[in-house]
């Protein structure tokens, strides 16, 4: 099994890396050894031809007739997600959602941790612990971040001050940001951000949902 990528990535199936992982992780626990394209297509909701096309940008992940190694495929993405060493996050704003997202145990379900969150200097839950996780003012981060060894942070601030903590972010030292604030953010090439728009999301669907 070849795991060096023929060509780049299309962000679309960059994007169902992590929905395969889960999805042969599921299959090996259920005792399962092999999968074809068509059961592993059925158990996401998409066709068995994408499925190929997703794998065949990895090289030769299986041989046709003969179905998917559960075990090699689990490990291979595993590896190409980097699930096999715990990544330490940290989360900047503690509002509803960053708490929310504190009590979600990513670490139970994969080999991701919240270890710290950051706060304006002066508000009220900064010196504080919440679900383990210790609460500092965001004028600390650049030396708490070094001592965590993290570069990843989860941005949950009002939409008015996202990017001015994005700057700060990356002037610390932050190269990959999960951002819920539905504004662009202006950064380096050397940093990667993702975007969740809860507000964008609910409303395909329902545009799905009249469509039907």
């Amino acid at each position: 099994m070849k795991n060096e990528k023929k060509s780049p990535i299309p962000r679309a199936t960059a994007k169902r890396l992590s929905i395969y992982y889960r999805i042969f992780k599921r299959f090996h626990a259920g005792n399962i050894e092999k999968a074809s394209s068509k059961e592993i297509a059925e158990a996401i909701g998409i066709d068995s031809a994408t499925v190929r096309r997703d794998f065949s940008y990895f090289g030769e992940l299986g041989r046709r007739g003969f179905g998917y190694d559960v075990k090699k495929l689990m490990d291979f993405f595993a590896d190409i997600l980097n699930d096999n060493s715990i990544t330490n996050v940290m989360l900047v704003g503690v509002g509803n959602m960053g708490r929310a997202l504190l009590h979600y145990r990513f670490h139970e379900r994969n080999k991701m941790k919240i270890v710290m969150a950051f706060e304006a200097d002066n508000h009220p839950s900064v010196g504080t612990i919440d679900e383990n996780v210790p609460i500092y003012g965001i004028s600390e981060i650049e030396e708490k971040i070094k001592e965590a060894n993290a570069q990843t942070a989860i941005l949950t601030v009002p939409s008015t001050k996202a990017q001015e903590v994005a700057n700060v972010l990356v002037a610390a030292g932050v190269k990959g940001i999960l951002s819920f604030s539905p504004v662009n953010l202006s950064v380096p090439k050397d940093v990667v951000v993702q975007y969740v728009d809860l507000t964008s999301e609910l409303q395909t669907l329902l545009y799905f949902m009249r469509k039907g």
